[in-house]
């Protein structure tokens, strides 16, 4: 369940956050566009451990944010430390991913839509419906990259019992312990997860696999 919890919610902030921000990279061009685009790839390729100690150190009571004491700003090996890492992995996945997938759709689109009288914001939203098929593989990539995570969510959540160890990280210490059997178990149950919550999505979008 926490799990599930943590990476889901990490997941709706990041298609909350990263959505938007693919279709204006897609649609929209502005000065710095080329840099915002670089960014977002050199994200999408960042090794998920030298993000765990991004937020480590921005947490930690000698970092900016830790050394704030505010109320808002979440400790460290806590699930909401856990849920800023798995944020910061995802959102260029998503935002990377929808980008490419409205690219891909035929500019004429836009030209017939707005010829029809539609507004910026309706033209918008038909390249996107144009464009779901892609959108929705941006959100599996974003849940994927998160839910397998491993080195970031030890570094900012300790793994501790009870609080913070989830399925992956319970893996690994299960494995180190020499409890195979326990590890592949957790393994199966992962797995499980990973094919249930991505069914569950592209049976959202109207389509099923075939069998």
């Amino acid at each position: 369940m926490l799990s599930l919890s943590v990476s889901g919610a990490a997941l709706a902030i990041s298609v909350v956050l990263g959505v938007p921000a693919g279709v204006l990279l897609g649609l929209t061009h502005f000065r710095g566009r080329g840099l915002a685009i670089s960014t977002i790839y050199t994200g999408m390729a960042f090794p998920p451990v030298v993000i765990g100690l991004f937020v480590y150190l921005m947490l930690s009571r000698s970092g900016p944010l830790g050394s704030l004491a505010w109320d808002w700003i979440p400790n460290l090996f806590t699930p909401q430390a856990m849920i800023i890492a798995q944020t910061i992995i995802a959102f260029p996945l998503v935002a990377g991913f929808t980008m490419a997938a409205v690219n891909g759709v035929d500019p004429a689109l836009r030209l017939q839509v707005r010829a029809l009288g539609a507004s910026r914001w309706q033209t918008t939203w038909a390249v996107l419906e144009e464009a779901r098929v892609g959108v929705i593989a941006a959100i599996v990539a974003g849940f994927g990259g998160i839910i397998s995570e491993v080195g970031a969510v030890i570094m900012v959540g300790g793994n501790i019992e009870g609080r913070t160890r989830v399925l992956t990280t319970a893996i690994v210490l299960e494995t180190g312990k020499g409890n195979f059997d326990m590890a592949i178990a957790l393994s199966i149950i992962l797995l499980g997860l990973a094919f249930i919550t991505n069914a569950i999505v592209v049976r959202l979008q109207g389509r099923s696999f075939d069998v």
